[in-house]
């Protein structure tokens, strides 16, 4: 599970930094889509596209810790606020940061194009958060969900995905399209519980037949259907992220279907203490590499493109391909050295307390979701300066949400000892 978390942080990076293409000319940054230009890149796709693995993950680990969590018999409040806080602590480090340097380059009248789109730039993988809070505190109910009525569950919400695609597509009704934002991602979220207890690897037939089975259907889709082949970027019709659609359901079908048929080799593989220390200590820095691995990207736009230092052929162009390597290179060398320096300065918040308030004030969390969640879903909509100036109303609402979280109770008796 740790590893596929790390492969998938390593497939989100390379993925970006190949696909977002980002150019400085005339005092002005922008942001291609690489894909535009490059039309076989789309197949390449099927290879960068591991959200999924993310959320099957996701949804494996919040059942081992639920599970525990009921045994002891503590309740949603304090399991929810707790899962919620592991991921906004460096949030809202990111979060200040980022609103911090903007202010600091309005003061210095930067151009407010360049700005905007730099803050978009920082602030576009953010949705990723919102949708899996969400998850979070839909957990328990889906975790029961599945206790009872098992594969059934996913089987049914990909059904309502379907009916969701159909009415976007069809009656042309886009507000819709949303809800696929928890269906979509959802089921493949129930897919990590039955990962976890055995329901989709015992017996082993079943990961090949979900395998095969999402294979045959998105083949369907795409070839016949309205569907690009595209698993991150945008078609000419419909895509397949904004939101997710039924054809990447069924390419993390296939995704998720051939990792659990090699988990036996690979669990085999990790037996030896060495790589399993190694996968431990990158796993750590996942959350930290994924928040900020944009930002070497931006600091090379602006520093070493203007002066020429960093050349900007074509997208497309034989030289560009050609300078991916070392493009690659140089933002693995910055991100490296942002992660440990970020990290280091994160040191001091494990000693912050997981929780203040009185214990059980579920209403107070359920005021906290409905702050943070629509607050980071348009920052990574309109990013962190947008018409070029710090939004403070989504930055202040994101501060209130996460300050109710932080006050919605006490932490267990086990967690303060």
């Amino acid at each position: 599970m740790d590893l596929l978390r790390v492969c998938a942080i390593g497939g989100v990076v390379l993925g970006h930094w190949l696909l977002v293409s980002v150019t400085y000319r005339s005092g002005h940054l922008s942001g291609l889509d690489a894909l535009q230009y490059v039309g076989w890149g789309r197949w390449l796709t099927l290879l960068l596209q591991v959200m999924p693995v993310f959320f099957v993950v996701g949804g494996y680990a919040n059942a081992v810790s639920w599970t525990a969590h009921q045994q002891r018999g503590e309740g949603w409040t304090n399991w929810v606020r707790g899962r919620m806080l592991r991921l906004l602590w460096p949030t809202t480090v990111y979060l200040v940061v980022g609103a911090v340097v903007v202010t600091v380059a309005r003061i210095s009248d930067a151009d407010k194009v360049a700005l905007a789109r730099a803050g978009w730039l920082a602030a576009l993988h953010l949705w990723f958060l919102p949708v899996y809070l969400l998850l979070i505190a839909l957990t328990p109910l889906l975790l029961a969900a599945h206790r009872r009525w098992g594969l059934a569950v996913p089987a049914v919400m990909a059904v309502a995905a379907v009916g969701v695609d159909a009415l976007v597509l069809g009656p042309h009704l886009p507000l819709i399209g949303f809800a696929n934002y928890l269906l979509v991602w959802g089921v493949m979220h129930q897919w990590g519980f039955a990962w976890q207890d055995g329901t989709l690897t015992r017996p082993r037939w079943r990961c090949g037949v979900l395998a095969a089975g999402g294979a045959a259907l998105l083949t369907a889709l795409v070839v016949w259907g309205p569907f690009p082949i595209d698993m991150i970027g945008t078609g000419e019709r419909v895509g397949n992220t904004t939101p997710p659609s039924i054809a990447l359901l069924a390419f993390a079908a296939t995704q998720t279907g051939l990792l659990l048929m090699v988990d036996p080799a690979v669990e085999r593989l990790l037996a030896r203490p060495r790589r399993w220390r190694l996968v431990s200590r990158l796993n750590r820095t996942v959350m930290t590499v994924y928040l900020w691995h944009m930002t070497p990207v931006i600091i090379v736009a602006v520093t070493l493109y203007p002066t020429g230092v960093m050349p900007q052929p074509s997208i497309g162009s034989a030289q560009w391909w050609a300078l991916r390597p070392a493009w690659l290179t140089l933002l693995t060398a910055l991100l490296v050295l942002l992660t440990a320096g970020v990290m280091r300065a994160q040191r001091p918040l494990r000693l912050l307390p997981s929780g203040q308030g009185v214990a059980g004030w579920w209403s107070l969390l359920l005021c906290s979701l409905g702050a943070i969640v629509p607050a980071l879903a348009r920052l990574a909509l309109y990013g962190f300066a947008p018409g070029g100036h710090v939004p403070v109303l989504l930055l202040a609402t994101y501060a209130c949400g996460f300050l109710a979280a932080l006050y919605s109770g006490r932490p267990s008796a086990g967690r303060r000892g």
